[in-house]
């Protein structure tokens, strides 16, 4: 073997053990799954939007079901959505199914998505390349999303976990939005959280704003977290600036009570010394109570008891009354027709 062929193979053992030392990300295993909570709101309207606001809140669900050979992996979704706003629409819907999705690239097979909708061959949203270094790229849907920490503290805050360990990446991009809400020019910034150990999602921050350039907007944003895992998750130390408060959440519980009591109290005290009485109710039919009868029906009797009960017997008092008589001016009955004193006649 020559100078340049023994160079040519040294070069060769060293790229094939770098290669071999590269970590690999985490595979996707049967059991594997995690439940969530994510709330959408749409909020700060303006024009056409202006004082709009809606919330949907989901409990929703991923799971693993099977791997074949060829890193094809079978998923199953299912999630119940409940939907208000502040024009009286309240609904509730759910989905659920089967989808597939490649344990490779991270991107959904045979046309298949967890009811994911318009996007064109996206990338898996709920799990990502844990082996990335700070600076790597990858896809959540279809935006790129940059590797920002490989040993993040995240705040989890639900049953799942409190403070946890993360890869952290951000994204934002730009599209034009046309569905039931309008056509509008959308931005958005987007925020995750993956578990480092397996890459499946902690939970993330997504804020877009829309507005068309006539004046007509809002904010929508959306917001998950993972509350049930079956994997376990690397607990982190909680950060110095985050320790717990001195008291306990059950004592803070009782003092905002007491609070608002008192300042009830207050305000009750104020109104009854501000008026002499309370103010009469309107009916539920928001008219008032009483209505004066038509022209010529003449004033309900006053009722003195309760329908069905017996009269309540009256006692009348005659009261009796004295004038002067113009002779004597003795104080006589104002009915007598002779003074009893003088015997003159009343005139």
């Amino acid at each position: 073997m020559n100078g340049a062929a023994a160079a040519l193979a040294v070069l060769a053992v060293l790229l094939a053990s770098g290669a071999a030392g590269a970590p690999a990300h985490y595979t996707p295993r049967v059991g594997d799954g995690f439940v969530y909570t994510e709330t959408v709101t749409v909020t700060n309207g303006t024009g056409t939007y202006d004082g709009y606001t809606e919330t949907t809140y989901v409990n929703g669900s991923i799971e693993v079901d099977a791997v074949a050979p060829n890193g094809s992996v079978t998923g199953a979704y299912d999630n119940t959505d409940h939907y208000v706003n502040n024009s009286r629409g309240n609904y509730n819907f759910s989905a659920s199914g089967m989808f597939f999705f490649d344990a490779a690239n991270f991107s959904y097979l045979y046309g298949t998505t967890d009811n994911q909708t318009g996007y064109t061959n996206p990338a898996v949203w709920f799990w990502a390349n844990n082996s990335l270094p700070v600076g790597g790229h990858f896809y959540d849907l279809d935006t790129e999303m940059t590797v920002t920490s490989i040993d993040a503290d995240y705040h989890l805050g639900t049953a799942a976990g409190d403070y946890v360990r993360a890869l952290a990446a951000t994204g934002s991009g730009e599209y034009l939005r046309d569905d039931s809400y309008g056509k509008f020019n959308a931005s958005y910034d987007w925020s995750s959280f993956y578990d480092n150990g397996t890459g499946y999602i902690l939970g993330y921050r997504y804020v877009e704003t829309d507005s068309d350039g006539r004046g007509d907007g809002f904010t929508y944003t959306d917001r998950l977290a993972v509350t049930m895992t079956t994997y376990s998750l690397t607990a982190a130390p909680v950060p110095a600036a985050a320790s717990p408060s001195p008291f306990s959440p059950e004592l803070i519980a009782l003092l905002v009570v007491l609070v608002i009591v008192v300042v009830v109290v207050v305000i009750a005290l104020a109104l009854r010394n501000r008026r002499g009485r309370p103010l009469p109710k309107h009916s539920a039919t928001g008219q008032p109570s009483f209505v004066a009868p038509p022209p010529g029906a003449g004033v309900p009797p006053v009722r003195l008891t309760p329908s069905g009960e017996p009269a309540v017997q009256q006692i009348v008092v005659h009261e009796t009354i004295k004038v002067k008589c113009t002779y004597c001016g003795g104080l006589i009955d104002a009915a007598a027709t002779q003074c009893p004193f003088c015997g003159a006649a009343r005139t």
